[in-house]
């Protein structure tokens, strides 16, 4: 019982973070306003826009199926380290402009900051995936 209690938990740990990452799905490959202008302000529209949407979806789906969960919890680790330093070091900034006025509130700052801890504590807890690479 412990065993599917363990299972359950740590299925819900990977949603959370494939869940946030697939959502903003729609913002890059419809080219809505604000990603346009997001990505336009770092200097990566639209190719880059289109480009870490295709990354964040292999890494969303990758977090869902448990024996590549690791190597998703990388990919979204290193997608989400860019897009914290995107927001701390660029003129993006923590709290974005938004094109209509005003800004988000540092929403996405807080978002990409989660998916980077949860992503953090799945490579933890799944890093027996390199055992077999590292004795090689």
């Amino acid at each position: 019982m412990a065993t599917q209690k363990t299972a359950w938990k740590d299925l819900s740990l990977r949603i959370i973070p494939a869940l946030l990452l697939v959502q903003s799905l729609f913002f890059k490959f419809s080219a809505a306003p604000e990603s346009v202008l997001l990505f336009t302000t770092i200097g990566m529209e639209p190719f880059g826009r289109i480009g870490i949407g295709v990354a964040e979806l292999i890494a969303s789906a990758m977090l869902l199926y448990r024996p590549l969960a690791f190597w998703g919890a990388l990919g979204s680790l290193g997608l989400m380290a860019g897009a914290l330093f995107f927001h701390l070091f660029t003129p993006l900034g923590v709290a974005i402009a938004l094109p209509q006025g005003g800004n988000d509130g540092g929403v996405l700052f807080l978002m990409a900051l989660a998916i980077f801890l949860l992503s953090l504590l799945i490579a933890y807890f799944h890093r027996s995936a390199i055992s077999g690479i590292i004795q090689k």
